[in-house]
C-alpha cells in the first residue's frame, strides 16, 4: 500500500519510492483494516506531507559501476491557511554489473525517472483534502540470468542430467558457467521498461465528538513493454533453438474507501467502512523460434477483469485501562473473469510454444478475515499481547501466454490461520528497546508457481499447491549504550515447510516434497548493526556506522531441486559521514558487500535447460558516497 491506496499488482510495487517518510511492516493477516489480499501480510508505504514551513533539498549520489541518483524537493505554503504543497524529482541510472559478450554492452543496470507531488488543502477547520500524483519511468536492463551449470540436479534422486549441447554453445560464446559468473552471451538485450503512476484524492473531515471520516479515491495505472533472450544464447547451435519474447502490458485499478474511525478512550472504539477495486488488466505477448529448418511464432492476447468489494470493522473493547480485547472482520467478495486466444504458426508443441487455443471464463466468490486477539500494558513501557487472524486470498486465473486447458479451472482461494504471540518492552530509562514474537501460520490452497514444460522448454505456471506451514520466532533488539551511540540486533528463526503437496497433472518434475522447506523462507536470519555520532565541535558531527546481515542456505524452487538453492552467506556494509550543521551540508561515504560476498537473488532452470543466477545490485564489493544539502 501507498498511502492508504492498495497496489493490485506486484508489478507497480517494484517502482521507487520519492520523498519517503517511513514503512511499516505489519506481519500475519492484515485483511481487516489493510489491503484486499493481505493474507500474510502487508507493507504499508507512506510518503511525507507538505510543510507549512518552506523546506527544500537537494541530493547526489554516486557509486562505482557508474550508478549516480539525483533528487530533490521543495515543500512550503501556496495560500497562507488554505493550501500546502511539496514536490520532488528522481533521475537515476546504473550501466550493469554482467558483461553481454556477444553485444559488449553492460547490463544488469538500469535508468530512472519520476516525480511525486503532494497538495494539501484546507478549506475549513475540520477537512482536509490531499491530492497526489507521482509517475515513474524505469527502464530495467535486466537478462534472464546469467549461467551458473549446464547440468540440472533431479530431486529427490539426485540424479544428475547432462546437457552437452548447452555446454558445448557456453564454451563456443565464451561463458563459463560457475556461482562465480557475470557474464552472458546473448543477441537481445534483455529489458523491462515500465510507466507508472497515478492520482488520490484523500479526505479527511472531522465529524465533531471525537468521530473522523476517511475518503481514499484513486486511480493507478502500469504499462509495461519487455524484450527476453529467452534461450539464453546469441546464436544457433545444434539441438538448440534461439527464441526471443516481446510482450506488452497495459494495466489500471480504481478503487474507493470510505471508514470511519470513533473517538479513543470509551470502552469501545473502532474503525469501519467499506472498499471496493476495479481493475483490468490487457496483455500480448509474442514468443518467435528459429532453429535448424525450423521457424515458429506465437502471439497470445489475454487479460481480466477483477472486482473486488468489501466492508470491514475492526475494534477495541477497552476492560481496563491496561485490559483490551482486539475484534476485526471484514467481508469481502471477488467477481474475476478471463479471456484468452494464442495463434500459433505451428499446429504442434514446439520449444515453449503450445499449439492454437482460446478460452475465457468466469468465477466469484465469498469470503472473509477476522482477528480476535488481547492487550495488556504490564507497565507504561512493556506490553504484552496474542493474536488470531484467519487471512483470506481470492480466486485467480493463471492466464499467460501458455495457457491450455488445463489452466481454465480458477484456483481456489488461499486461506491461512495465523497465531501470535509477543512483548514489546522498553527499560533502562528507554535506553533499550526489545520485541520479541512468536507465531504459527498454516496454509490451505497454497498459491503457488510449480515447474512446467513445452516441448522441452521451461516455463512455469501457477497452481494450488497444497498445505503449508510456518513457524518460529523473531526479536528486534536495539540498546543506546552510549550518547551517540546505538547498537542493534534483528533476528528470525522461520521453520516453513509444505505440509501436503497437490502434484499437478503431467508434472515433469518430482512431487514428493512433503516435508521440504518452502521457497525464499531461510531458516535463520539476522542482522547486526552499530551506528555512532559524536560532535566535533559546535560545527560539524562526525558518524560512522557499520551492519552485517546473514541468513542460512535458501532453497528457490518449489520442486526442491538441489541446484537451486543459495548457500549461507553474510554482507557487510560500512558507512562514515560527516555533516555541517551552519551550512546544513552532509557527505557520506558508503561501501556495500565489504567482504565481497557472491551471492544470488534469485535461481532457476534455463529455458534450455542449465541453472541461471539472477545477480544482485550487490553481487560484489562497491562503494561511492551520498550528498545532501537541506535549505
Amino acid at each position: 500500500m501507498i498511502d492508504g491506496v492498495v497496489l493490485a499488482r506486484p508489478g507497480p510495487a517494484t517502482a521507487d519510492i520519492l520523498n519517503l517518510d517511513h514503512i511499516e511492516v505489519m506481519r500475519g493477516p492484515q485483511g481487516t483494516l489493510f489491503g484486499k489480499n493481505a493474507s500474510a501480510g502487508a507493507v504499508n508505504i507512506v510518503t511525507a506531507a507538505p510543510t507549512k514551513d518552506f523546506h527544500t533539498f537537494a541530493e547526489s549520489s554516486y557509486f562505482s559501476g557508474n550508478e549516480y541518483r539525483l533528487t530533490g524537493g521543495v515543500s512550503g505554503t501556496l495560500v497562507p491557511s488554505k493550501l500546502i504543497a511539496n514536490a520532488s524529482f528522481l533521475v537515476g541510472g546504473f550501466d550493469g554489473n554482467v558483461t553481454n559478450l556477444a553485444t559488449h554492452d553492460m547490463v544488469n543496470g538500469y535508468e530512472h525517472r519520476g516525480a511525486r507531488t503532494k497538495f494539501l488543502w484546507t478549506p475549513d477547520e475540520k477537512t482536509n483534502v490531499t491530492l497526489g500524483l507521482d509517475y515513474m519511468y524505469q527502464n530495467d536492463r535486466v537478462p534472464t540470468g546469467v549461467y551458473s551449470s549446464s547440468r540440472n540436479i533431479a530431486y529427490p534422486t539426485g540424479a544428475v542430467t547432462l546437457n552437452p549441447a548447452l555446454a558445448s554453445a557456453l564454451t563456443a560464446e565464451g561463458i563459463k558457467p560457475s556461482n562465480n559468473n557475470t557474464s552472458v552471451s546473448n543477441n537481445t538485450n534483455s529489458q523491462s521498461v515500465d510507466h507508472t503512476g497515478g492520482a488520490a484524492i484523500t479526505l479527511d473531515r472531522d465529524m465533531g465528538h471525537g468521530y473522523k471520516l476517511t475518503s481514499i479515491s484513486a486511480y493507478r495505472r502500469w504499462q509495461n513493454i519487455q524484450d527476453q533472450d529467452y534461450d539464453g544464447l546469441a546464436y544457433v547451435h545444434a539441438g538448440l533453438p534461439q527464441v526471443r519474447d516481446h510482450g506488452q502490458l497495459n494495466f489500471w485499478q480504481a478503487s474507493q474507501e470510505v471508514r470511519i474511525a470513533s473517538p479513543r478512550g470509551h470502552f469501545f472504539d473502532y474503525v469501519a467502512g467499506f472498499y471496493y477495486l476495479h481493475s483490468v488488466d490487457r496483455e500480448v505477448y509474442t514468443r518467435s523460434l528459429s532453429a535448424s529448418g525450423t521457424n515458429a511464432r506465437g502471439q497470445s492476447r489475454y487479460g481480466t477483469v477483477n472486482n473486488n468489494y468489501a466492508m470491514f470493522a475492526e475494534g477495541n473493547l477497552n476492560f481496563t485501562r491496561n485490559f483490551r480485547a482486539i475484534l476485526g472482520l471484514r467481508l469481502l467478495r471477488d467477481d474475476i473473469g478471463y479471456d484468452m486466444s494464442r495463434v500459433s504458426s505451428s499446429a504442434v508443441a514446439v520449444t515453449g510454444i503450445r499449439p492454437s487455443y482460446a478460452s475465457s471464463g468466469s468465477t466469484a466468490r465469498n469470503g472473509y478475515v477476522d482477528r480476535i486477539g488481547l492487550q495488556y500494558d504490564i507497565n507504561p513501557d512493556m506490553h504484552a499481547y496474542f493474536t488470531y487472524s484467519h487471512g483470506y486470498k481470492g480466486p485467480a486465473y493463471n492466464v499467460f501466454f501458455n495457457m491450455s486447458n488445463t489452466d481454465t479451472q480458477a484456483l481456489k482461494p488461499e486461506q491461512n490461520d495465523s497465531f501470535e504471540i509477543g512483548l514489546k518492552s522498553q527499560f533502562w530509562h528507554k535506553r533499550i528497546t526489545a520485541n520479541l514474537t512468536g507465531f504459527m501460520e498454516n496454509f490451505t490452497n497454497y498459491q503457488a508457481n510449480f515447474l512446467d514444460q513445452v516441448a522441452g522448454g521451461t516455463v512455469y505456471r501457477m497452481i494450488n499447491a497444497g498445505s503449508v506451514s510456518s513457524k518460529g520466532f523473531e526479536g528486534d533488539i536495539s540498546a543506546r549504550l552510549l550518547p551517540g551511540f546505538t547498537l542493534g540486533g534483528n533476528f528470525a528463526y522461520t521453520y516453513a515447510v509444505v505440509d501436503k503437496f497437490n502434484c499437478p497433472a503431467g508434472s515433469p518434475a518430482s512431487c514428493n516434497v512433503n516435508g521440504q522447506p518452502l521457497p525464499f523462507a531461510p531458516r535463520w536470519k539476522f542482522v547486526l548493526s552499530a551506528d555512532y555520532a559524536r560532535p566535533l565541535n559546535d560545527r560539524f558531527i562526525a558518524s560512522v556506522g557499520s551492519d552485517y546481515v546473514w541468513q542460512s542456505r535458501t532453497q528457490f524452487s518449489l520442486t526442491e531441486t538441489p541446484d537451486t538453492v543459495q548457500k549461507a552467506y553474510g554482507i557487510w556494509n560500512l558507512n562514515a559521514g560527516l555533516e555541517d550543521t551552519k551550512l546544513r551540508l552532509k557527505l557520506t561515504l558508503v561501501m556495500r558487500n565489504a567482504i565481497n560476498t557472491h551471492y544470488a537473488s534469485y535461481m532457476s532452470y534455463g529455458a534450455v535447460g542449465g541453472v541461471l543466477n539472477s545477480l544482485p545490485r550487490d553481487y560484489g564489493r562497491y562503494g561511492g558516497f551520498v550528498l545532501r544539502k537541506d535549505f
